[in-house]
């Protein structure tokens, strides 16, 4: 992928920056060892901070507490793989506030913090176990870059415009809640079974796919930013992370019923969809008779 292009100025590096001590509590039960193992390893391309998992699994005092921040400004990274997620993450912003502006809206850009090991969040306290994740409550991305090394080595997914993917794909649920798809489908989840929840989802992950496709359709229409081999980069992450493949890996068998992200098939093709169409409406998996 060329970098050669603006870096944001919505990039928090608080790599370094010890968290606060004590981490967060969920629910007023508290959460078996089982429970958080579930929601970790669902987390790893949920998209949403886990503990926003991790409160739904654990009853309906789940609410994960906020963890204040601290005071003092963040630095912007300086490093190759720092400023490459901030070349990315300027990419996405000058696609999704043209397509806010063409819908006659303002689109609203997200903060994105580079850390370490763990941090403050208005989720709760994010770990780096979790992999990347997005907060709705402080609309921020949140990406401990340790987790680049595992999407090649253990997920097998190497390249930057996987990288990119990822970053491109966490955005994608910023969006959604911009337009106020997750404040929708997180009612659902009250008046829904366990199964039922599972497939809306798998639409709100494949819906945050899509939109990284639509992501990288612009970006290389527009600023011709794709190398050969990029996009391929981009169809292995997303069909390493499937969750058919997921759990073939994990448990040697598959549970259609328990997917949370879509299969392998799902998310290649709702990227490919949005890469190919570079239209949101093109991304309206909930209305799809089959996601």
């Amino acid at each position: 992928m060329r970098t050669d292009g603006r870096e944001s100025d919505n990039v928090e590096d608080r790599r370094g920056e010890r968290g606060v001590p004590g981490g967060m509590r969920i629910g007023r039960g508290g959460l078996g060892v089982g429970t958080i193992v579930l929601a970790l390893v669902a987390s790893y391309f949920l998209g949403i901070d886990p503990r926003i998992v991790m409160g739904v699994l654990g009853g309906g005092g789940g609410a994960p507490v906020p963890v204040e921040a601290p005071a003092t400004p963040a630095s912007k990274p300086t490093d190759d793989i720092g400023r490459f997620v901030s070349v990315v993450l300027a990419d996405t912003e000058d696609t999704w506030r043209a397509l806010f502006r063409q819908a006659g809206s303002t689109y609203r850009e997200p903060k994105l913090v580079l850390f370490s090991g763990s941090y403050p969040t208005a989720c709760g306290m994010g770990q780096s176990a979790a992999g990347p994740f997005y907060c709705p409550a402080d609309q921020k991305v949140y990406i401990d870059l340790s987790f680049f090394s595992l999407l090649q080595e253990r997920f097998r997914a190497p390249g930057d415009f996987a990288q990119a993917y990822v970053i491109s794909h966490e955005v994608g649920h910023h969006v959604q809640n911009l337009l106020g798809i997750m404040e929708k489908t997180a009612q659902l989840r009250q008046r829904m079974s366990e199964r039922e929840y599972n497939q809306v989802s798998v639409r709100v992950e494949l819906q945050a796919d899509c939109f990284a496709g639509v992501w990288a359709h612009h970006a290389q229409r527009l600023r011709n930013v794709l190398e050969p081999g990029d996009l391929e980069e981009a169809l292995r992450a997303a069909t390493a992370i499937g969750d058919d493949t997921l759990q073939k890996q994990s448990r040697g068998h598959v549970v259609p019923d328990s997917f949370t992200h879509g299969s392998s098939e799902q998310r290649v093709r709702w990227f490919r969809t949005g890469f190919e169409r570079g239209s949101m409406q093109a991304c309206n998996t909930f209305e799809a008779r089959s996601p």
